[in-house]
């Protein structure tokens, strides 16, 4: 039986989140002031002091989620994961938990993803929704079909757990697939207060931004392996997990295939680390045999 431990991604935030780590860790309060100079801005009033509007921004929510969830692993005692994921932004902090990247380098990494999303979300108006209560492939099934009759583009873009789908694209695709899924059975098809498209091809642009810093970025093989949200399968070898980084923008996080994949694979506890506790709600949806608990 294995530990895993798993991250968190946007939408975890919360105005306060990391000052108790700040104030209670010499350790913690180092990383912080590291990450001020590293981005250039205090990032850490924005996490203790700032608004919910201001930690809503794309370019100051990643970072604040990254720096939470990672100062909170390197916070614990015998921190030796046997498996690691992230959801969509929590990938990054995974992949520092088990060493693919420096804690400098993924944050420098974190940054750059969040300002080339900013810069995709104000280029064009897009839109992501939230599916309860209808199986996955009836709601592929729609989102092909309005894609293939309209031209509007729909995907599925977060596999959160069963019966619990987001689905992304463009404002009228979003609509017009609100108003199907819901004729077809579905309870909610909930329009997400977000920036954007996220995990579409609205995000095209962003991820080309990405993968240029990608490829200047050194990466290490892991010491465990990593279950990334395009391939829900371990993978081992950082020229892979370079590639599925990249992919990850544009392609679905496949959350619930993961979790499946991480539990056939002996995984039977799950820690979540970092702001909220959204993955264990979701992790407890997908399988309430396995033990779940968290660190923030």
């Amino acid at each position: 039986m294995k530990h895993a431990y798993v991250f968190p991604g946007q939408g975890s935030q919360f105005p306060g989140m990391g000052k108790s780590l700040y104030e209670n860790s010499v350790f913690a309060k180092k990383l912080f002031e590291q990450a001020n100079e590293t981005l250039g801005f205090r990032i850490s009033d924005s996490m203790f002091t700032g608004t919910e509007e201001e930690l809503r921004q794309t370019k100051v929510t990643q970072p604040a989620i990254f720096l939470h969830s990672v100062i909170a692993f390197k916070s614990i005692e015998n921190n030796k994961p046997e498996m690691v994921a992230g959801h969509s932004l929590g990938e990054f902090s995974a992949l520092v938990a088990c060493g693919v990247l420096s804690f400098e380098d993924g944050l420098q990494l974190v940054s750059a993803r969040a300002q080339a999303m900013q810069k995709a979300c104000e280029a064009g108006p897009s839109s992501m929704a939230a599916v309860l209560g209808l199986e996955d492939d009836k709601v592929e099934a729609i989102c092909a079909a309005i894609r293939e009759t309209t031209g509007e583009v729909v995907v599925p873009a977060n596999y959160n757990c069963p019966g619990q789908l987001v689905i992304s694209g463009s404002v009228k695709g979003i609509e017009v697939a609100c108003e199907q899924l819901k004729a077809a059975g579905a309870k909610r098809a909930l329009v997400l207060p977000v920036g954007g498209a996220f995990h579409s091809p609205f995000m095209a642009s962003a991820q080309d931004e990405l993968k240029n810093a990608i490829e200047r970025t050194t990466f290490y093989n892991p010491v465990c392996a990593v279950y990334q949200n395009v391939a829900a399968k371990a993978v081992v070898e950082k020229d892979e997990i370079k590639k599925n980084l990249i992919d990850q923008l544009t392609g679905a996080v496949r959350w619930t295939q993961s979790v499946q994949a991480m539990i056939a694979d002996g995984g039977s506890h799950f820690t979540e680390i970092g702001p909220g506790k959204v993955l264990q709600g979701l992790i407890q949806k997908i399988d309430k045999s396995v033990q779940v608990d968290g660190v923030s």
